[in-house]
């Protein structure tokens, strides 16, 4: 039995991570839960859960300020539900071992790019210029950041801003609401599969989840206020930290 406390305390991580960067939980969730006993795979299955109740509030707050672009985050979020649904059936055939040296590999370079893009500003609006190609190149992309979802938990949220960092221009915090709105639809569908198979705790991904939801309004709200860069050197941090404590666990 996890203790309520450190439910709690996930949740109000969680919810900062989530409301300035528009990323998924998994960073903190998995690591955490995994810490506290679940298995890896009932972890993945309970952050896909909690990202689904925790991005609703977050949406809330983008959407308020009106940086959401719905047809976008619809075109996204269509071609990930379906990569998530093929992305959980390989991770229920996949060794543990497997996917944490994945996790572990795909939150390093994930912090590298974070850190990058910190000293980069100009690169939150830059796009291929590739015009309508982009609508069928989005989904495309997309169901590729639905496998990860499936197999790794990560509901895609900085991934969906790559896809739209290369395909469309938008500035970050609206790129942030519109990815958040993608992340949704992909970790509901994630979440489904995993709930599905078994795979989570539901108590207390929903415990995580209204905490998160709750200190997610407060932190998207100040993610507004805040500069780029000082949202991708907070990101950046966020990846280095669950890097060295997973790199922990599998030595």
């Amino acid at each position: 039995m996890i203790p309520l406390y450190a439910l709690v305390l996930i949740g109000v991580a969680v919810g900062a991570l989530t409301g300035i960067t528009g990323s998924s939980g998994v960073l903190i969730v998995v690591p955490a839960l995994s810490y506290l006993g679940l298995s890896f795979k009932d972890s993945i299955g309970s952050s896909l859960l909690v990202d689904v109740i925790t991005t609703t509030s977050v949406i809330y707050v983008y959407f308020t300020h009106r940086n959401v672009d719905v047809k976008k985050a619809v075109l996204i979020g269509l071609g990930a539900v379906l990569g998530a649904q093929v992305g959980s059936a390989i991770a229920f055939r996949a060794p543990v071992r497997a996917l944490e040296i994945a996790f572990s590999t795909f939150t390093a370079y994930m912090a590298y790019v974070s850190f990058r893009r910190s000293k980069s500003p100009s690169l939150n609006v830059r796009s291929l210029g590739l015009g309508r190609a982009a609508y069928v190149l989005a989904p495309a992309l997309s169901f590729v950041v639905g496998l990860v979802t499936g197999t790794l938990g990560a509901s895609g949220g900085i991934m969906f801003i790559a896809i739209m960092m290369l395909l469309f221009s938008m500035e970050v915090k609206r790129m942030i609401g519109t990815a958040t709105l993608a992340m949704f639809m992909s970790a509901a569908s994630g979440a489904e599969a995993y709930i599905a198979d078994g795979m989570s705790d539901v108590m207390a991904s929903v415990i995580i989840g209204v905490v998160a939801m709750l200190s997610g309004i407060y932190f998207a709200r100040l993610a507004n206020r805040m500069k780029s860069s000082t949202i991708y050197k907070f990101l950046g941090s966020v990846f280095v930290l669950t890097t060295i404590s997973e790199l922990v666990k599998i030595i």
